[in-house]
């Protein structure tokens, strides 16, 4: 009987699969066991080839070479893990090997992963498909009894040679086409250009912004020993005017004036969880709450769904769940029943789960479902800090969309005083509901006793207050407010745009000054360069449309990435006509080391670098870097700079310190037992006592004796 190859994208995932598949003969690259053998991958081993591969030419870059355009992209074996790939090879042209699973991650890339290794092996076996969402033991047995053809992800694979393809056609070309035309390292490309775009239009809508004076008016009324704040409103409900001169006479027409009650209305108001995460939603909220690039979130949840497999498949652009899911809800608030969450799942658990359109609906889920705990019970104390909040984020929220509604009742009174109206609005909590997952109630109303009015009631004025402010300008882009736009706009994936945007840091294109990105002006300048279409979203979106359009099977690629082809063609010849310029406005009078040209200074995500203008000599060298270490004075983050033994610690409150002496003082705390070491020792003995002396637990021994 012939044995079943397995395919996974990684190995700490291949061996998750062996484990449960029964596989233990753990051998170079692989594990085999009697019925089946899993190998893996390391990511992508096959890649397309680079274009000096087509001529070898195109190792000097040249304008007068482009465009690059071949017939046919090759793929390579990549050196680095050619290794892997041969092991990989081998088994799959195994004579007792009957059959090849493909259990690469399940969504396009991974399909890309799967299908380049088994084309360059030119392995003629029959392919099966693993499309799991999560890797816990029991997902891994049930995706393999059901098993799919995988002819099913045909149109998958072609999207993805058409995504990667296009990204190299134009790619290559834009970039070599600006780099030579200007001699300077630009970089552009289908999504990463408009991205750019977005970015520098929010910047110049900032700039732009001009700010207007607005007026408004609040009352204090008096009711008993208690006060209640009114606020003016006009015709159109409107709380503030740009006529200072009009509210200047309201203030003087009211002034020693007795406020009257014209109507009090209470109302039930119901406010509903926000709906499950996909990755998107959860890279904004991690960013917003507590700075994590959308990167960093990603590789968080990475390690949660493929390590601790406590979540499901992070790569999601879904935010609901499928019917099938719904009978496992039950063993996921199960497996979350612990610590601060055990209130909420005791309360889940007494009464039955219904599942309602909010979050089940087969029709709004492609590929996977939304962000959710596995029924994996989680170990909290084997998460890391990072770890612990992202899965905190994902936990509160599924539980939050299994519980009822939080709601309260709202009491507006509405008064009047010589024909000018003014409101007053306060809630009174009824029921926590879903809010009952969090501390704090994160909204604008104010939740507290309501003073009780009634109609036709007239009150006495104890102040008049006349407000003021700015009207204020659109907020600088951050990593969160960054993937809204991108995916408002259609520009990259759910799994690509992380990488996009550390490209763009990558590439000295934007920076960080705290957690707004701000346009370079190598970045403002690269803008200027590239041809108009390429700085905007709307093309790139119409391109992603078309690669979801593959994916279904209603366009086939290859016009796809004839229209790439075209494209870069006009890029080419309108890059070459241009008779811009570009200037580098960051040049030191540092000397490169290696080749003797001026650097240039630009600001990384982590700190300053010297960089060499000569692209081909491409030298770099560290100049500060923001590190994690605090301040002891501010406990702010600290920034170390120079170099050697003369290595300094720098905070924006004036601290320094050098290098060898936080070390040595960081060596001594060490010795040192924190309050937190001291606290959790009086807790334990406190435990110990409270056990030993237990009178029930002593009278509980007896009876078992």
């Amino acid at each position: 009987m012939k044995k079943t190859l397995v395919l996974a994208e990684k190995p700490s995932v291949g061996r998750d699969i062996a484990r449960v598949l029964g596989c233990n003969k753990d051998k170079n690259g692989y594990i085999e066991g009697s019925k089946y053998i899993v190998t893996w991958a390391l990511g992508h081993l096959v890649t397309l080839a680079d274009t000096e591969s087509y001529d070898q030419k195109y190792k000097t870059w040249n304008i007068d070479d482009l465009p690059i355009l071949p017939k046919y992209l090759k793929t390579v074996v990549i050196k680095k893990t050619s290794k892997q790939f041969n092991t990989v090879k081998s088994q799959m042209t195994r004579d007792d090997v009957g059959e090849i699973v493909i259990a690469t991650d399940a969504g396009r890339e991974g399909e890309l992963v799967a299908r380049w290794i088994i084309d360059k092996v030119q392995a003629k076996k029959p392919l099966k498909r693993l499309w799991i969402s999560s890797n816990t033991d029991k997902a891994i047995k049930d995706g393999f009894n059901k098993l799919k053809d995988a002819k099913e992800y045909d149109n998958l694979y072609y999207s993805a040679i058409a995504r990667a393809e296009a990204d190299w056609i134009v790619g290559i070309n834009a970039t070599r086409a600006l780099t030579t035309k200007y001699n300077a390292q630009l970089s552009c490309g289908r999504v990463q250009t408009p991205t750019l775009g977005m970015i520098y239009k929010r910047e110049k809508e900032i700039m732009e912004f001009k700010p207007k004076n607005y007026y408004g008016i609040n009352l204090k009324a008096n009711k008993g020993n208690s006060d209640i704040l009114f606020t003016w409103i006009d015709k159109n409900n409107q709380s503030s005017s740009f006529n200072e001169e009009k509210i200047d006479k309201i203030i003087n027409k009211i002034r020693s004036k007795d406020l009257k009650i014209i109507k009090v209305d209470k109302t039930l108001k119901k406010k509903y969880s926000q709906g499950l995460y996909d990755l998107t939603e959860l890279q904004r909220d991690a960013n917003k709450i507590y700075g994590y690039s959308a990167k960093e979130t990603l590789s968080i949840m990475q390690r949660l769904y493929e390590h601790h497999k406590v979540l499901t498949y992070p790569r999601t652009d879904s935010r609901y769940l499928t019917s099938d899911i719904v009978e496992t809800l039950k063993d996921r608030v199960k497996a979350v029943n612990i610590s601060d969450y055990s209130r909420v799942c005791n309360k889940i658990l007494k009464s039955n789960i219904k599942a309602n359109k909010s979050f089940v609906d087969d029709k709004k889920v492609t590929d996977h479902h939304a962000i959710i705990p596995t029924e994996e019970r989680v170990f909290l104390g084997e998460l890391s800090e990072k770890e612990r909040k992202i899965y905190d984020l994902v936990v509160k929220r599924f539980l939050s969309v299994l519980c009822p509604p939080f709601e309260y009742e709202q009491t507006v009174i509405n008064a009047s005083i010589e024909n000018e109206y003014f409101t007053f609005k306060g809630n009174r909590v009824i029921n926590l509901g879903f809010r009952e997952n969090y501390k704090e109630l994160d909204d604008n109303e104010d939740y507290g006793n309501v003073i009780v009015v009634k109609e036709g009631e007239v009150l006495k004025i104890c102040d008049i207050i006349k407000t003021s402010g700015k009207t204020n300008p659109p907020s600088y882009l951050n990593e969160g407010s960054l993937l809204t736009l991108m995916e408002k706009n259609n520009l990259g994936t759910v799994a690509t745009r992380a990488d996009i945007i550390e490209k763009l840091f990558n590439t000295f294109v934007v920076e960080k000054k705290g957690k707004e990105i701000h346009i370079t002006s190598k970045g403002r300048q690269l803008l200027e360069l590239v041809p108009n279409e390429l700085k905007t979203p709307e093309l790139t979106a119409t391109w992603e449309t078309k690669l979801t359009d593959i994916s279904k099977g209603k366009l086939n690629k290859n016009v796809f990435i004839n229209e790439m082809k075209d494209y870069s063609k006009d890029i080419v010849r309108e890059i070459k006509g241009s008779d811009s310029k570009f200037k580098h406005d960051n040049l030191t009078k540092n000397k490169c080391p290696e080749c003797g040209k001026y650097m240039l200074e630009v600001n990384g995500k982590r700190g300053k670098m010297l960089v060499c203008e000569d692209r081909e000599c491409n030298t770099k060298k560290t100049v500060s870097q923001i590190t994690n270490a605090r301040c002891p004075v501010c406990h702010k983050r600290l920034e170390l700079r120079g170099e050697g033994e003369g290595k300094t610690f720098v905070c924006s409150c004036g601290h320094r310190e050098k290098l060898s002496t936080f070390n040595k003082r960081k060596s001594e705390e060490k010795n040192k037992a924190s309050k937190k070491d001291i606290n959790k020792y009086l807790k334990n003995q406190n435990k110990n006592e409270e056990v030993f002396n237990n009178p029930f637990a002593e009278a509980l021994a007896k009876l078992k004796k």
